[in-house]
């Protein structure tokens, strides 16, 4: 029975120990929610305008990195390197999600975890007859619940929205992929027509 009792104290200090981390990890949510709730607002606004940053940037990365002149000399693989600057974009924004969901797990387990901590304190307090302890255990406990839902539900909100703005970036880089390869066929097909017409043209000199 004491070797029991001796884990039961362990454990509650430990879970005592927890406690301000736990405290400090809800206030720093709390705050980088507002702060990514700023910038979520400003895409929210340039997009109502019709501006994306992230397809502005593939296109530009397009234009820049893989122009058709700097790939005369390997044809063969254009389609290639532009397949594989898509799905190096298409990846950096599916990460671009990780941390939104990160917090939609994280808020509510703070918040359970700031609940149920200074609730074992209330007890214990209870126990003692410390009555003024108990009730500031007990709004803590509660407080830290309401701050941990609803900092998961606003991540939530606005990560569903953030979703939907990236599958309708992913489908703009695809359509502007599948335009650049079409547009490099045409060219290599009326290439090849010309230096056939060329060819048949010399020959018909010649004779």
């Amino acid at each position: 029975m004491n070797i029991f009792a001796g884990l039961e104290t362990f454990l509650y200090v430990i879970s005592s120990a927890l406690f301000y981390p736990v405290v400090a990890g809800l206030v720093l949510l709390t705050f980088w929610i507002v702060i990514f709730f700023g910038g979520f607002l400003r895409e929210y606004l340039e997009r109502r305008q019709g501006v994306s940053h992230q397809v502005a940037k593939y296109k530009k990365a397009i234009n820049s990195n893989i122009q058709p002149s700097a790939l005369n000399l390997q044809p063969d693989t254009f389609d290639i390197n532009l397949e594989r600057l898509l799905q190096e974009t298409e990846l950096a924004l599916i990460k671009s999600l990780d941390k939104i969901r990160f917090a939609i797990r994280v808020g509510p387990a703070l918040g359970l975890m700031g609940t149920l901590i200074p609730m074992g304190i209330s007890l214990s307090a209870l126990a003692q007859g410390d009555m003024p302890k108990m009730a500031g255990s007990m709004v803590t406990a509660f407080t830290t619940t309401v701050v941990g839902l609803a900092c998961g539900m606003a991540a939530y909100l606005m990560s569903m929205v953030k979703e939907k703005w990236v599958r309708a970036d992913m489908r703009e880089m695809e359509y502007m992929t599948e335009l650049m390869l079409r547009t490099r066929e045409m060219e290599n097909r009326r290439h090849i027509e010309e230096e056939v017409e060329d060819e048949i043209f010399e020959k018909t000199e010649k004779v």
